[in-house]
């Protein structure tokens, strides 16, 4: 019997022997009644297990350890107006494995920074048990968005002979130990992928709506709250799609998320709101109530340039890379909710991205959200053989590697879009927590590899 089977059918069960199994939260023993708090992983809250020393085996249930694998059966209690809908009259505790004393969860509250020495442990401290299972619950958000529509979800490769961003952050996958890549395994220097948008564009063409949604890897060194040397994408290509149509399916897509988090993760949400951040409900629920304004890069340009003095980086120019304070203050003082900020200055865009009639901007969006900043890049892709072979040239990139993506563009291409939702930032976003590395079962940080 689950717990959460138990809560939502507590009239059915009432008075009824069941079996649960499942680990102790805390046992707290007195000299006439204890309690044991257990959780089997079904639900976020709790159930409490009541033993008397009338119990057999009292003694020994009064002697296990926080942590420890139990078995209890016993009578439902239906407990209209306690803390709780019911607790069990434990009649029988049997342990199916004891936590030794050096159980590092104790009752108490931990930091972070500790709790991320021990990631095989901390699932089960209250912060990751609720946003561990709201990580699989927005993953299950993405698909279902996604499957409804109609979309092809693809699955593209992790290794890969392409730098999607033309970054040069990228990990080498090497079986030798120079760099004499043509004796390696490949035949050819090989990386971890940044992107899957590239290798999922031809599936764009085929099935006209796609979208990858797994594990990419930036060989970046930087220690910030926000980056990860692996984290999650959902990337989506739309065919016979503008940019226009691409900011309505992101707003569209953002929305869904929000909602159906709030609908199928309610406990661990309200958690979030306790004790993470007491906004955090209110501040989701008002992106997925409100219309997504839209705002070109230079008139976000204009609104900066009248608050310089405010910032930490008062050097406001058209051709900048905005910060994330700049993002900020666009959508939480001058627009007051999210905003896509489009037609960026495509010196500090992708190469891939279309280049405008006015020779200096893309058409590229960034969504911005109060209280992060930004949260989804995209823009529309350039179709034109000859303008994209020509801004590959002026950027030095060796097209040879890349000849098969611009062949894309003379076998059928046409007008399409994409983007990217980070999915871990996202995480960061429902829930408040500040730091990516909190986000991820197992954070993958520069020199950050505990196992």
């Amino acid at each position: 019997m689950l717990v959460k089977k138990l809560k939502e059918q507590v009239e059915q069960y009432d008075g009824q022997i069941v079996t649960l199994q499942g680990w102790v939260r805390t046992n707290r023993n007195s000299k006439n009644v204890s309690f044991i708090e257990l959780n089997d992983g079904s639900c976020f809250s709790n159930l409490q297990i009541v033993y008397t020393p009338e119990m057999e085996g009292y003694a020994e249930a009064s002697k296990i350890t926080t942590g420890s694998a139990i078995e209890v059966e016993g009578l439902v209690k239906a407990t209209p107006n306690g803390k709780q809908p019911l607790e069990i009259e434990a009649k029988r505790v049997s342990v199916l494995g004891m936590a030794d004393h050096d159980y590092p969860l104790q009752k108490k509250r931990h930091s972070f920074e500790f709790l991320r020495e021990i990631p095989h442990v901390r699932p089960r401290a209250n912060t990751y048990y609720a946003i561990f299972r709201v990580r699989s619950v927005l993953s299950m958000a993405i698909h279902t968005f996604f499957q409804d529509r109609g979309y092809v979800y693809v699955h593209t490769p992790e290794i890969t002979g392409n730098d999607a961003e033309g970054a040069g952050e990228c990990f080498t996958v090497t079986t030798i130990k120079n760099q004499d890549y043509e004796k390696d395994f490949f035949a050819k220097h090989a990386q971890l992928t940044v992107s899957g948008q590239l290798h999922v564009e031809p599936f764009a063409l085929t099935y006209r709506n796609v979208y990858t949604f797994g594990p990419t890897f930036r060989a970046e060194n930087s220690n910030t709250t926000r980056h990860a040397s692996e984290f999650w994408m959902i990337e989506p290509e739309l065919a016979f799609a503008d940019l226009s149509d691409n900011m309505d399916v992101i707003e569209e897509m953002i929305k869904y998320c929000i909602n159906y988090v709030l609908e199928h993760a309610p406990e661990e949400m309200d958690f979030f709101q306790r004790v993470i951040d007491k906004n955090c409900i209110d501040r989701i629920t008002r992106v997925a109530n409100s219309d997504f304004k839209r705002m070109t890069y230079t008139e976000a340009i204009a609104e900066l340039e009248k608050a310089k003095g405010s910032f930490e980086n008062n050097e406001i120019y058209w051709g900048m890379d905005l910060q994330s304070e700049h993002e900020r203050y666009i959508c939480e003082k001058v627009v007051q909710g999210p905003v896509f900020l489009t037609d960026y200055p495509k010196d500090i865009k992708a190469f891939y991205m279309r280049e405008n009639a006015d020779g200096k901007t893309v058409a590229a969006c960034d969504l911005l959200v109060p209280y992060v900043g930004e949260l989804v890049g995209g823009s529309q892709r350039e179709e034109r053989y000859d303008v994209l072979k020509d801004k590959m040239e002026k950027m030095g990139m060796d097209e040879s590697t890349l000849q098969w993506y611009m062949d894309l563009r003379r076998f059928g291409g046409c007008v399409h879009s994409g983007f990217g939702l980070g999915f871990d930032r996202m995480l960061m976003y429902l829930s408040g927590i500040q730091n990516i590395r909190d986000v991820q079962p197992y954070p993958r940080t520069p020199r950050n590899l505990i196992f």
